[in-house]
C-alpha cells in the first residue's frame, strides 16, 4: 500500500513539474472541429510566452498621427495701427493633434482606426513600428460606427493582420490588445473575452461591443484586438474609465464589422452602405414582453413598416418581435442592426418573428437605400440662411450623413463659410421645421421662405432630437 501510495506522489510530481504530461486533456472539445480551449497544466506550459504571436502580429499595428490647423483667432490688438504692425490682426493659430493606433489588413496599406481619431484632421501620419513614417489619406469615415479606413500613401507592399471571425470568440478566450497608449510607444497587454454583444455603451451609434479586461488606455483607439490564432477579431475603441485609466473595461468593434467596412472602402465607398430593410426597431421592455405573452423581454420589436419597403413586401408588420436572423438569437434592436450591417446589399435574410403568439420565417430582401428625386440647393440671398446647402431626407441621405433613416424633413448638409449661416451657427444635420412660421417640408418650400425680404426671421430647428426656436434681426 505504501510503494503504490509512493507511486501515486511521485508520478503526481512529475506531472506538476511537466516532465509526464497527461494521458488525457483536463478539458475535452465541446464539438469536433472546435479549437481546444483547457487550463494550462505543467512548468512547460505554465512558461509558455505570447511573444511569437506579438513578433508576428505587431509590424502591422501603426501609430496614427492626425493634426488639424485651426483659423486663427482675433488678436487683442488688432484695430491698433502701431501693434497691429508687429503682432497683426489675428493670433498664430496652433496645430491641434490627435494621437491613436490603426491596423493594416491589406498589403497595399489599408488602415482601419477609429472615426474619432482622424476627425476633423488636415493632415494624417502613420507610424510604422519600424520607425518608418507615411502621409495617409482617407478613404472612408463612418461616424456611427466610429471607424475609419486610411490609404497609405507612397506605395510599396505592408505587413497585414489577417481579419478573423468575432462570431468564433467565446467569453473566457484569450486575447492581446496591441497599440500605443498615451503615446509611449506600442504596448501590448494581455487578457480574456470579459463579454460578447455589449450594448449601451455610449461612446457612438454602434451597439455592439467586445468586453475585454486586457488594459487599454488612451492612445490604444484604433488598435487591434488579436486572438490566439494572431488574427484581428476587433479594433479597440473605448474603456470605461473614471481616472483615465484602464480599470479592466475595455470595448472592440468586433471584426466582422470591419471586414465589411473594409469591402466597402474598397469598392470605392467614401461611407459605410447599410443593407436597407425600410422598418424600424424598438426594445422589448418587461412590460412589453408580458403583454405579448413572452416569457423574457428579448428580441426586436417592428415599430413601424415604410411603404413599398422590402419589410412590407416580405410581410413583416408593425408588432412583430424578431427572435432570430439567420438562426441567430436576436436579444434587442442594437444586435438585429449588426447583424443586418455584416450583410451585403441585394442579399436576403431569413428572420424568425413572432406574431399573435406564434413564431414565423420571414424572408426579407436586403435592398439600397432609396434616395429623394430632389437634388441638393444653395440657399442665398438676404437670409440668415444664406451659405447652407440643403437637401430633403431620404433614408439614403440619412444613412450618408449618420442620422436615423425614417427622418423626414430638409436638412443642412453642408454650411459654407464665410457666410451668414455660418455666422448664425447652423450646423450639418440641422433639420429645418419653420421660417416666418412658414412650415418647412421641402427644399422648394425653404427657397421660396428665404427668397423674400424680411427685417426679423423667426426660426425653428431640430438639432439632435431638440427644437430650437430662434428671433434674428437681419
Amino acid at each position: 500500500m505504501g510503494q503504490d501510495n509512493g507511486g501515486g506522489l511521485r508520478s503526481l510530481l512529475r506531472n506538476l513539474l511537466g516532465s509526464e504530461q497527461p494521458e488525457t486533456s483536463p478539458v475535452e472539445p465541446a464539438t469536433p472541429g472546435e479549437r481546444m480551449r483547457r487550463v494550462p497544466f505543467g512548468q512547460e506550459e505554465l512558461q509558455l510566452s505570447f511573444a511569437p504571436l506579438v513578433k508576428a502580429t505587431a509590424p502591422a499595428v501603426v501609430n496614427v498621427y492626425a493634426s488639424r490647423q485651426p483659423q486663427g483667432m482675433r488678436s487683442p490688438f488688432a484695430g491698433d495701427p502701431f501693434f497691429e504692425q508687429f503682432f497683426g490682426r489675428q493670433l498664430p493659430p496652433r496645430a491641434q493633434s490627435a494621437l491613436g493606433s490603426g491596423v493594416i489588413v491589406d498589403p497595399s496599406g489599408l488602415v482601419v482606426t477609429n472615426y474619432h481619431v482622424i476627425k476633423d484632421a488636415d493632415e494624417i501620419r502613420v507610424a510604422m513600428a519600424d520607425g518608418r513614417e507615411f502621409q495617409s489619406s482617407i478613404l472612408l469615415r463612418d461616424e456611427s460606427l466610429d471607424l475609419a479606413v486610411l490609404q497609405i500613401e507612397g506605395g510599396g507592399t505592408f505587413p497585414v493582420v489577417a481579419v478573423g471571425d468575432s462570431e468564433a470568440l467565446q467569453v473566457g478566450d484569450l486575447v492581446l490588445a496591441i497599440g500605443n497608449p498615451f503615446g509611449v510607444g506600442q504596448t501590448t497587454t494581455s487578457g480574456i473575452v470579459s463579454a460578447l454583444a455589449r450594448t449601451h455603451i455610449g461612446v457612438n451609434d454602434f451597439g455592439f461591443f467586445i468586453q475585454t479586461d486586457a488594459a487599454i488606455n488612451p492612445g490604444n483607439s484604433g488598435g487591434a484586438l488579436i486572438d490566439m490564432g494572431g488574427r484581428l477579431v476587433g479594433i479597440n475603441t473605448a474603456i470605461y474609465s473614471r481616472s483615465g485609466g484602464s480599470i479592466g473595461i475595455g470595448f472592440a468593434i468586433p471584426s466582422n464589422i470591419v471586414r465589411a467596412v473594409v469591402a466597402s472602402a474598397k469598392a470605392g465607398n467614401d461611407y459605410f452602405e447599410r443593407p436597407y430593410v425600410g422598418a424600424t426597431f424598438d426594445a422589448v421592455t418587461p412590460n412589453i414582453a408580458e403583454a405579448l405573452g413572452m416569457s423574457l423581454p428579448r428580441g426586436a420589436l417592428v415599430a413601424d413598416v415604410a411603404e413599398e419597403g422590402p419589410a412590407e413586401k416580405a410581410g413583416l408588420r408593425a408588432g412583430d418581435v424578431v427572435l432570430s436572423m439567420n438562426g441567430m438569437p436576436i436579444l434587442n434592436p442594437d444586435g438585429l442592426g449588426y447583424r443586418l450591417a455584416t450583410q451585403e446589399i441585394g442579399s436576403t435574410a431569413t428572420m424568425r418573428v413572432m406574431r399573435s403568439g406564434a413564431e414565423r420565417d420571414v424572408t426579407i430582401e436586403l435592398a439600397r437605400a432609396p434616395e429623394s428625386e430632389a437634388g441638393e440647393v444653395e440657399i442665398s440671398g438676404p437670409s440668415p440662411l444664406a451659405g447652407v446647402r440643403v437637401a430633403e431626407l431620404s433614408p439614403g441621405l440619412a444613412q450618408r450623413i449618420g442620422m436615423p433613416i425614417n427622418k423626414v424633413g430638409v436638412v443642412v448638409v453642408d454650411v459654407k463659410a464665410p457666410s451668414p449661416a455660418a455666422d448664425v451657427g447652423f450646423r450639418p444635420k440641422d433639420v429645418i421645421r419653420e421660417v416666418n412660421d412658414v412650415e418647412i417640408t421641402g427644399a422648394q418650400d425653404l427657397s421660396e421662405a428665404t427668397s423674400a425680404r424680411a427685417r426679423w426671421w423667426r426660426l425653428v430647428i431640430e438639432r439632435d432630437g431638440r427644437l430650437i426656436q430662434q428671433t434674428l434681426r437681419f
